[in-house]
């Protein structure tokens, strides 16, 4: 496991993109990132939603915002590793074996307009196609190539039963 997993998520418009920084969120946390740090319009509502799903299905996922989201990376890559998700990247199944889980990894996630900076701050700059697709398809086949194992919240109110149909849900405090 990595020393720590962070999402940085790019120029977020809260009226215009909830849904899908709400799931770049929820992957993170489910594939074991540690922390989500949000850059563009501040958005309490969609920590408020990262935070109840934490309270229910276990797990913790730190949220903050950053007012300089080109600052708070330059001072990330001082002790750690940032990877930039672009379809104009390398093919990241090639370059994940050689990133270190030793240091903190950061993972940044553009949004409608990412700074030419960003390509030049993070140390790689990896695509999971050179094809339009969707950043949150991109994380989950990162993160899921990155993390070894995906985290099994022992803090869990509720889990998911594997279940070939239908729906099992056991909720640990109905059971007590």
């Amino acid at each position: 496991m990595c020393a720590e997993v962070v999402v940085l998520r790019l120029g977020h418009r809260k009226g215009r993109d909830p849904r899908i920084t709400t799931h770049l969120g929820l992957v993170a946390r489910a594939f074991g990132a540690n922390r989500f740090i949000l850059a563009g319009d501040e958005d309490d509502e969609l920590f408020s939603g990262l935070q109840s799903v934490s309270e229910s299905f276990g797990g913790r996922l730190l949220t903050e915002h950053t007012e300089k989201p080109m600052k708070w990376l330059k001072e990330f890559t001082k002790n750690g590793t940032a990877v930039h998700l672009t379809m104009y990247g390398l093919p990241f199944r090639q370059v994940v074996p050689s990133l270190s889980t030793d240091q903190p990894l950061c993972v940044v996630v553009g949004g409608a307009k990412v700074p030419r900076q960003v390509y030049d701050i993070c140390r790689h700059n990896l695509a999971v196609g050179n094809q339009p697709h969707s950043e949150v398809a991109a994380l989950a086949l990162f993160l899921d190539s990155f993390i070894e194992d995906v985290p099994q919240f022992a803090d869990a109110r509720l889990s998911i039963e594997p279940n070939a149909r239908g729906k099992s849900v056991l909720d640990r405090d109905e059971s007590e």
